[in-house]
């Protein structure tokens, strides 16, 4: 079982270290600007670093149960691959989001059009698995005859 998830967990680890260092760069921030939590507001230098945290934050839960179902129930591989380029494509929007608010936008689409590949692998995948499973219909078999 192991060899069919592995790819699905270095992945994983890989997100939850990004998410460390989005939060490790607003604790720098804050000293930097000398903002004590629980305050949020100061600079817009520091807010956008707060913001580019936050707004990863929020959608890392989404990107890790998609990970895995089109991981576990469409291909692994494909997965794997889909969450490096959304794990780089997060990267590139939180390093925009600090230099300046306008250079967030190209990665923010593009992690965004990840997440709805992965959405869509993963409803095939899903669906593939009931029409065979309780239908007895194959349509890997039905797509190649």
């Amino acid at each position: 079982m192991l060899d069919q998830i592995h790819w699905l967990a270095a992945v994983t680890v890989l997100g939850v270290l990004e998410q460390a260092y989005f939060f490790l760069q607003v604790i720098y921030a804050r000293r930097l600007f000398g903002i004590s939590p629980p305050k949020i507001s100061g600079p817009p230098e520091f807010e956008r670093i707060f913001r580019a945290q936050v707004n990863s934050s929020e959608y890392f839960p989404i990107f890790l149960a998609l990970l895995w179902q089109a991981g576990l129930f469409f291909h692994q591989g494909l997965a794997a691959a889909l969450g490096l380029l959304y794990l780089y494509a997060r990267y590139c929007y939180f390093m925009g989001y600090k230099a300046s608010s306008s250079e967030r936008l190209a990665p923010i689409y593009f992690s965004a059009g990840v997440l709805w590949i992965l959405i869509a692998v993963s409803a095939l995948g899903i669906l593939h698995f009931f029409l065979s499973h309780y239908v007895g219909l194959n349509v890997l078999q039905l797509l190649t005859a």
